[in-house]
């Protein structure tokens, strides 16, 4: 029976610290990233903290799958770093202990963490995505803080630039405003000496009162001359003129129901579903299409099991020469029957494309559900595999901190990405299998890490630069005597 021992309690306490500083790191890190891709739909809008908190929060949980094998991988390099570089590691192996013994009680904590890091990506992480976009997308359709600046043009409003020289606490002086919303040949300019701007009850409008101004108006759709340079326009002269402008400023939720069937709100049960029941769709669709291409454009005649038609098929190539058929023909029957051929011809291209067309609609829909599902896995299977590069590698290495697992962790880091997003887009665009490109990551890095365990258990002098020094010093005599013969 496997008893827990205090070696392993001191391995498991000195690897969990680790671990859980690597992982916050690692998610503000993240978390700054995709702020700053973001920042569009928070600047300027005058959302409440509630919103914000709720935002920051979705995407806190959504950046997990990333942060995750990142900071396993960071706190093993730096866990056994640590213990290669105090000699602990060297005395436990001393004592009798392998490696892998030492490595036991992370091994099934690490296992806990790839059952768990599936379930929160089937059952948290959907619900989590399905709620951060719904609020990215209500924040896009959200309109911007009002706030007009003095010394320079404010163009919050569509279709609508409002300029004002100067401001006296609720009263703006100088003011010119272009509306361009009936179109640029159609704009309509205003200047007045003061105005005052409001809010309705509803907060849906914006009242702006315009004091002691004109207004000039291009009315070009009324054109009544025939001549170009004659195009009539409208001058205003006015004490008191008000303006209502369409200027929502509450903050209206997304409808969340619109993205309920997207392949990143379901989990693995609903996205099997999904295919399956799409699949057969396009599979009936693809049968109907054969079967309409077939019996009713098939050489351009009706396709009737029975027919005549169907037994002249069996002839000989001979008989059906369709060379000497149309050179039998006068010339003018044969351009008659080449246009015609033509004309056919062109009308089956057209509904090739657009069977086409309708079956990359299902087929799309299909593959971004495979790779969701092959998403659930991946997530899970990358812990497990660099703990076993992470782990290795720092009782090779045998240095701790932040210095040289810092950088090894981040240039492995950045390989598995570039891997896995290049696997991922092989796949989104129908190059390769989904299952071969969602797991070419694991793949290519599960090598790695069986050879870089291999050499950690027998004690190989991976990263020994004497070592390579040497052999360089062999290849170099090596080459010498092949020149000098």
């Amino acid at each position: 029976m496997l008893k827990f021992k205090k070696i392993d309690s001191y391995i498991f306490k000195s690897f969990f610290t680790q671990f859980l500083a690597t992982f916050l790191i690692c998610i503000l890190i993240l978390l700054l990233q995709f702020l700053w891709k973001h920042i569009a739909e928070l600047v300027g809008k005058g959302v409440g903290f509630s919103v914000l908190a709720e935002f920051f929060f979705y995407a806190t949980l959504t950046l997990v799958p990333m942060a995750l094998p990142l900071a396993i991988l960071l706190a093993s390099l730096m866990t056994f770093g640590n213990l290669g570089e105090n000699f602990e590691l060297t005395a436990m192996k001393a004592a009798g202990v392998s490696l892998f013994r030492i490595m036991r009680p992370l091994i099934f904590f690490i296992s806990f963490v790839c059952v768990g890091a599936f379930f929160f990506s089937n059952e948290v992480l959907p619900v989590t995505q399905h709620r951060l976009w719904t609020l990215i997308f209500s924040l896009r359709q959200k309109s911007p803080e009002f706030d007009i600046p003095a010394g320079e043009f404010y163009s919050g409003i569509n279709g609508i630039n409002i300029y004002v020289r100067e401001k006296e606490k609720h009263l703006l002086k100088d003011l010119m405003i272009y509306d361009f919303s009936n179109g640029f040949e159609n704009a309509t300019v205003m200047v007045s000496d003061s105005g005052r701007v409001q809010f309705t009850e509803d907060n849906k409008y914006l009242l702006l009162s315009l004091y002691s101004g004109e207004s000039f108006e291009n009315l070009k759709g009324q054109k009544i001359s025939s001549s170009p340079s004659s195009i009539p326009y409208r001058r205003e002269t006015f004490k008191t003129k008000e303006i209502l402008l369409d200027f929502d400023t509450k903050f209206n939720r997304f409808d969340e129901s619109l993205l309920s069937d997207q392949h990143v709100s379901k989990n693995f049960g609903q996205l099997t579903h999904s295919i399956d029941s799409v699949s057969k769709i396009a599979n009936i669709r693809r049968i109907e299409q054969s079967k309409e291409v077939t019996q009713r454009h098939y050489l351009g005649r009706e396709y009737i099991a029975g027919s005549k038609f169907n037994d002249s098929l069996k002839l000989s190539k001979t008989k059906l020469n369709s060379d000497s058929l149309f050179l039998s023909l006068s010339q003018e029957a044969m351009v008659r029957v080449s246009r015609s051929a033509l004309d056919r011809a062109k009308t089956m291209k057209d509904l090739i494309e657009y069977n086409k067309m309708m079956l990359n609609e299902p087929a799309g829909y299909v593959l971004r559900h495979e790779i969701e599902r092959h998403r659930r896995f991946t997530l899970s299977f990358a812990c497990l595999i660099f703990f076993f590069i992470g782990a290795p590698l720092g009782a090779i290495i045998r240095k701790g901190g932040l210095g040289m697992p810092v950088v090894i962790s981040v240039i492995m880091f950045i390989f598995y990405y570039i891997i896995d997003n290049t696997g991922y887009k092989m796949a989104r665009e129908s190059i390769w299998p989904s299952f071969e490109g969602m797991w070419l990551s694991s793949a290519v890095l599960l090598p790695i890490g069986i050879f870089i365990t291999y050499k950690a258990v027998v004690d190989a002098t991976l990263l020994n630069p004497d070592q390579y020094i040497k052999i360089l010093t062999v290849i170099k005599q090596r080459i010498n005597k092949i020149f000098n013969k």
